[in-house]
């Protein structure tokens, strides 16, 4: 048993437990916790960590979405064929050149220009179907992309306001979207066509001004949610206007229900023309949409000429249902990153 010396000898049993407790104390503190390479650390005091910016992580929510990169290269292929596709393969939507109604392969002996074969053939008019088809689509995906972005304006406007103002005017203006849903919003297209014959950018702003009624409802019941928030009131309490408010704090927060509703309207403004263009109430000559083709094919149906039916019937059923799948995508993209706001 070692003792206590006072001339520096052997330390007494206490002094070397309380030193090597210090020694051990020490090394603890000193030793650093192990890094993985490409992990980052944990966070500290309870703090939420995240793994990337914003952006990338709704990409990567979108990505996991096989349907949705599908349904996103149907859109941007069928871009491609429509806009860049007659630069290369070049027909006359014109001028009637080509002996009508020949099959896939051929142009008939009434050719005038000299290129390649039609590959799906002449329509009843004489005109390239395959070429017919890229300038069907030019109209057809420019009146469902601007028809929509007006719903889409109107709408997110209308709702955002009534919402946040409540009392007597939510109440009124939410009574006359009632009244305009409950009338058939194809039939009063259909009479307001007949009226006016209508040209490509008048059918824009009648599919427009009649497709608002939704995103406004959507759009309101968000904002009765979003003005109760903490942020709201805060700025309230801060002296910030209502327009303020409203612009850069409600309608970005509903960013989510705004983006999925455009593109499920860009499909029912593509299906909205392709209906009033096969009642012969859409584009007139020289203009032509998917529908409209489907309504010159549909004649010839029982004659078993399938090239003036399927391949404008396959194009509105694709880009339909490729905006759908997209919509679906971004929901769930746009969910995740409000819930990490």
């Amino acid at each position: 048993m070692p003792t206590v010396s006072d001339d520096g000898g052997t330390p007494a049993l206490g002094s070397l437990v309380s030193g090597s407790s210090r020694v051990v104390a020490t090394d603890l503190q000193a030793t650093p916790e192990p890094v993985l390479a490409g992990v980052p650390p944990a966070p500290e005091g309870g703090e939420a960590g995240t793994t990337g910016s914003m952006t990338r992580i709704i990409a990567r929510v979108f990505v996991e979405n096989r349907l949705a990169v599908l349904g996103l290269v149907i859109v941007i292929a069928m871009i491609v064929f429509c806009f860049l596709g007659p630069f290369v393969y070049h027909s006359d939507q014109i001028s009637i050149l080509l002996r009508p109604i020949t099959g896939p392969g051929t142009c008939g002996p009434g050719k005038i220009n000299v290129g390649p074969p039609c590959p799906l053939g002449v329509d009843n008019e004489g005109f390239d179907v395959f070429g017919r088809l890229m300038a069907a689509g030019q109209s057809s995906i420019e009146v469902g992309l601007a028809a929509a972005a007006v719903a889409t304006m109107i709408g997110v406007v209308w709702g955002a306001v009534a919402g946040f103002l409540g009392g007597v005017l939510d109440a009124v203006m939410m009574r006359i979207v009632d009244v305009l849903l409950s009338i058939p919003g194809l039939l009063l297209i259909i009479v307001i066509s007949v009226m006016f014959s209508p040209g490509k950018y008048f059918l824009i702003l009648i599919i427009g001004c009649l497709a608002w009624l939704t995103p406004a409802r959507l759009v309101r019941g968000e904002t009765l949610t979003l003005r109760t928030r903490e942020y709201v009131q805060a700025v309230r309490v801060m002296g910030g206007s209502g327009r303020r408010i409203v612009l850069r704090h409600i309608i970005p927060n509903a960013i989510g229900t705004i983006v999925v509703n455009a593109t499920f309207q860009v499909a029912d403004a593509i299906l909205t023309l392709a209906a009033l263009s096969f009642l012969k109430l859409g584009l007139h000559y020289p203009q032509t949409d998917w529908g409209g083709m489907l309504s010159d094919g549909s004649t010839y149906a029982a004659a078993g000429y399938w090239w003036l039916i399927i391949p404008a019937g396959s194009c509105i059923v694709l880009i339909v249902v490729a905006f759908n799948f997209i919509g679906d995508a971004l929901r769930d993209s746009l969910e995740v990153r409000l819930q990490r706001r």
